[in-house]
């Protein structure tokens, strides 16, 4: 299993904002969280990513303790994630963002005011081509439209060959068929290269149409797992999500 997530908690202050979840992802796997507003999707990203560290739980990928490290190490572990908010430097170059994140991953961030860096952009331009990019890679990420912008980061994202993707929210913002064209890539990518994926998404659309499971949260709780036919079906969450809406609090 790539990743083993366990009785996670978190509060803040008198707010619990994530209580007892647990899931896991197999490579190739797509697992959708889904919830109202404050159901504390976002909160169990940013612990499974290290902005956050759990008051309780554990999180396993590949079977190694990363519960509490730092962004960067999880990162180096194999660990990519894209944004609800596309995180790109404006001012630079597709080709440049992308080369950006390789560097990182090489610890060779120091290069990128050295021209030698430069000289060999392949594995860039591969990923660019990958995600469908690779035509506009001298364009600077600013000018970009909002699509465009998805796919550079998702490029990004996979700069350091990962092993599991979380994607918090990849088609907000989007119009519809940059949405389904967008997570139709994702999944493709995916399944293709043993890639479990983490999302979260408020399309159910888009989740129906492309989750393999589906996990569902109230409130920082479980309330429903599993595929997304009997999801669908269950009697609670169209009650608490799919049928009345959002809840309030923490997301």
């Amino acid at each position: 299993m790539t990743l083993e997530v366990r009785d996670l908690h978190k509060s803040f202050g008198g707010v619990q904002a994530v209580s007892g979840v647990s899931l896991s992802v197999a490579a190739g796997e797509l697992l959708a969280l889904i919830g109202p507003n404050g159901a504390g999707k976002s909160t169990c990203f940013n612990m499974l990513n290290g902005q956050l560290r759990p008051d309780r739980g554990s999180v396993k990928l590949r079977g190694q303790e990363i519960t509490g490290l730092a962004p960067r190490r999880i990162w180096r572990m194999g660990v990519g994630r894209t944004f609800q908010i596309t995180a790109t430097f404006g001012s630079m170059t597709v080709l440049e963002n992308v080369q950006m994140a390789l560097l990182s991953h090489a610890r060779r961030l120091y290069d990128i005011w050295n021209p030698v860096s430069k000289q060999d952009p392949a594995r860039a331009m591969a990923l660019l081509d990958r995600v469908g990019m690779a035509g506009q890679a001298a364009r600077p990420c600013g000018v970009l439209a909002y699509g465009d912008l998805k796919r550079v980061e998702l490029a990004v994202a996979l700069a350091n060959d990962p092993s599991l993707l979380l994607m918090d929210e990849p088609t907000a913002g989007m119009a519809p068929a940059e949405r389904v064209a967008l997570m139709e890539l994702a999944a493709r990518i995916a399944r293709e290269g043993g890639i479990a994926v983490l999302f979260t998404e408020h399309d159910m659309d888009v989740v129906f149409a492309h989750a393999d499971r589906i996990l569902v949260l109230d409130r920082g709780k479980p309330i429903a797992e599993g595929l997304p036919a009997e999801v669908r079906r269950d009697a609670r969450v169209r009650e608490v999500y799919l049928g009345t809406g959002a809840t309030h609090g923490y997301s």
